[in-house]
């Protein structure tokens, strides 16, 4: 694969793509239907496609479904900085206000349920709800990964974020994303999955989709600055202004899916992010399903949502 010009990642179907300016930068969106709005944010190494199931059965529902490309990614801007917990908050923020939106729905992946946490602690107002996909509010990540490593041993949340560690290194491990047209991706994607869906058709036809959209110019340096500010933070006045930020329980009723199979966000983590969340059900991982449950298991998925929306 060649290096794509960002315009590839406007895959069409019944959506619309468009650009909204919001916190000072240009964000790319797909959206479909009318309604209560839900803004979709993903996680690491995708792209806003990674919600194409989700997009369609809301919109089906009565919802007007927004997927973003984050700041860095897909089509949206790439700018130098901005990859701190505090803009990228303001980014949702201002896009459900640039959207017409007084509030939303907040839907995230891994990373894009964190900064949907986040944006739900730091910008309440805005967010009805927040569902978390494989993901978890980051102080119980950092809990799990930190508290242990300071006592001279590593959790298994340690070793299963162990990219991260390797993440803070300059330049190579944008070489590495890139290299073998971005083969690194669906190394982490098949590492991270449950078993039976590395095995189909649709894996590898998701596999490479996110592949071409790491080789976008500047979206895999982007996508490593999101790690490199969170670890790095830790060292720094603000990692501790950020922890103060985010340590009171939210308000917005909160969903958590996740799989049994999540090597990457494993479950125990996501048991413990419960103390800061407002209105719960309680967690049942869904056995067999890693940690893109989204992608693996949709209409179960999108069932799990659009219950949980009808009654926030």
């Amino acid at each position: 694969m060649s290096a794509p010009d960002p315009s590839t990642v406007r895959l069409d179907g019944p959506w619309t793509h468009r650009d909204v300016s919001a916190n000072g930068i240009r964000l790319h969106v797909a959206e479909l239907g009318t309604g209560p709005a839900v803004l979709l944010l993903h996680g690491f190494g995708e792209f806003w496609w990674t919600w194409h199931h989700q997009l369609t059965a809301l919109a089906e529902a009565g919802y007007r479904a927004i997927a973003v490309d984050l700041r860095g990614y897909g089509d949206s801007d790439k700018p130098p900085r901005g990859y701190d917990a505090w803009t990228l908050a303001g980014d949702v923020a201002g896009l459900i206000r640039a959207l017409g939106a007084r509030r939303a729905h907040l839907v995230g992946h891994a990373w894009g349920g964190m900064l949907a946490l986040t944006a739900a602690a730091l910008h309440p107002r805005v967010a009805s709800s927040v569902s978390l996909l494989g993901s978890a509010h980051p102080l119980a990540l950092k809990s799990s990964i930190t508290g242990t490593l300071l006592r001279r041993r590593r959790t298994n949340q340690a070793r299963a974020v162990a990219h991260l560690f390797r993440f803070q290194l300059p330049m190579s491990p944008e070489r590495g994303l890139v290299r073998d047209d971005a083969l690194a991706v669906e190394t982490l994607m098949r590492a991270w999955s449950g078993p039976e869906w590395t095995e189909t058709a649709d894996f590898t036809h998701t596999a490479a989709k996110f592949r071409q959209a790491m080789l976008v110019p500047g979206v895999a340096h982007s996508a490593l600055e999101y790690y490199r500010w969170a670890f790095r933070a830790q060292f720094r006045g603000e990692g501790k202004r950020f922890a103060d930020a985010v340590g009171s329980r939210i308000a917005a009723p909160v969903l958590q899916v996740h799989g049994s199979a999540d090597r990457c966000v494993l479950p125990e983590t996501a048991y413990a992010s419960v103390p800061w969340f407002g209105p719960h059900a309680p967690l049942k991982p869904w056995a067999g399903i890693g940690h893109f449950p989204h992608l693996e298991a949709p209409a179960r998925t999108s069932d799990a949502l659009l219950d949980f929306l009808k009654a926030s």
